[in-house]
């Protein structure tokens, strides 16, 4: 008996917005409605649910979808990196046949709610270490953390405050054409950038990504389950990595290795495919640097070779290598990269109107969590 094949049956997402004045529950079932219902599905065909760490749990979806046999639950504590990860979680199930159609899911109120700054910072890895040492000294926000990179690649590369600043045009000149983007309508200048006040040196505040209001869900069942409203998308590899000291960053010895930089090899080999394959890349933007270097990690550019790259136009649309046509965590929304999910499978499908990368077949999507775990998936279709 051949082994069920996974596959991306149904993406959907509700508005994001800074005020969503809906609960998190009921921001997560419009998100996991709208998904089943792009893959032709009936709520009572999902079997499984991957939750989000924080935010409604599977026994919300269960009560609100009237769920009646689930049979497979599971939760990654991988930060911003769950997501991806999650995706390869829900792609083991149904190939064992543990379930046969999973949903993952997140729903935040971060910018109305409590802050999502606030709320990851009392869960990352070492929090004894963290509350006891970095905190009382005011080192205790993911900016804070997230600029010792940055600092440390100006430093060892020449990275420029100019090529931090070309990835948040970037991405907001991608928003520009996205109706959905919590941006859309508001372009951003170099002008305008470099004279954003400074959160965490060297990073400004459009070096940041937004907070957000809102949800998204995306399914993945068996191929046969599949019902022609919409193109499945194919799961080539997926997998996750975690940094040596996954506790701590400035005790690591090589100190710009991340997850990523282990799992990336890893899906890309179980893809049959390599970084020159791929035709558009989600990248995990929750700051600017993030994103030079995620493309630096995955393989995309050599070390020390991203800031050049986005400053020389690569990953606009475009470009060789357009990277986050919907904005991003910087300019659509911050769905803990969720939405980066569902961005490459609307890519893929070619629904995407005026931002639309053409051609696609090949997705890379990448998760950044904690203090560098890493996730990487390789989304193609037929």
């Amino acid at each position: 008996m051949s082994r069920p094949k996974a596959v991306i049956a149904g993406v959907g997402q509700t508005d994001f917005s800074k005020d969503s004045g809906r609960s998190v529950q009921t921001l997560a079932l419009q998100a996991a409605f709208a998904a089943i219902d792009d893959a032709g599905l009936q709520p009572s065909d999902v079997d499984g649910l991957i939750p989000y760490k924080i935010g409604p749990s599977s026994e919300d979806l269960i009560a609100g979808l009237g769920l009646t046999d689930v049979r497979f639950s599971a939760s990654t504590h991988m930060g911003g990196a769950s997501p991806v990860a999650s995706l390869r979680t829900a792609q083991l199930a149904i190939e064992s046949g543990q379930a046969d159609a999973v949903l993952l899911f997140v729903a935040r109120n971060g910018r109305s709610g409590a802050r999502v700054a606030a709320r990851l910072g009392a869960q990352v890895p070492g929090g004894a270490f963290r509350e006891g040492l970095e905190q009382p000294h005011g080192f205790s926000t993911p900016a804070q953390w997230y600029a010792l990179f940055a600092r440390r690649h100006m430093i060892e590369y020449g990275t420029t405050r100019e090529q931090l600043g070309a990835v948040a045009i970037t991405m907001r000149n991608h928003a520009l054409l996205n109706p959905a983007a919590m941006m859309y309508g508001k372009p951003l200048t170099m002008e305008e950038y470099a004279s954003s006040k400074l959160i965490a040196d060297p990073y400004l505040m459009f070096d940041c990504c937004l907070e957000t209001d809102g949800a998204s869900a995306v399914l993945v069942t068996r191929d046969d389950l599949v019902t022609g409203k919409t193109a499945p998308v194919d799961l080539l590899g997926v997998a996750e990595g975690h940094a040596d000291s996954a506790d701590d960053i400035v005790n690591r010895r090589d100190f710009f290795q991340t997850g990523l930089t282990k799992a990336a090899p890893r899906a890309f080999a179980a893809a049959g495919l390599q970084p020159a394959d791929v035709d558009l890349a989600l990248i995990y933007d929750c700051f600017t640097f993030e994103v030079i270097q995620q493309l630096e990690e995955a393989g995309f550019v050599e070390r020390g070779e991203g800031g050049p790259f986005v400053e020389e136009g690569h990953i606009a649309l475009g470009g060789s290598l357009p990277v986050n046509p919907h904005g991003g965590l910087m300019s659509e929304g911050h769905i803990a990269g969720i939405n980066h999910i569902v961005e490459a499978v609307r890519q893929l499908r070619g629904v995407c109107d005026a931002r639309q990368v053409k051609g696609a077949r090949v997705a890379a999507v990448t998760g950044w969590g904690d203090l560098g775990d890493g996730a990487l998936a390789v989304l193609g279709i037929d």
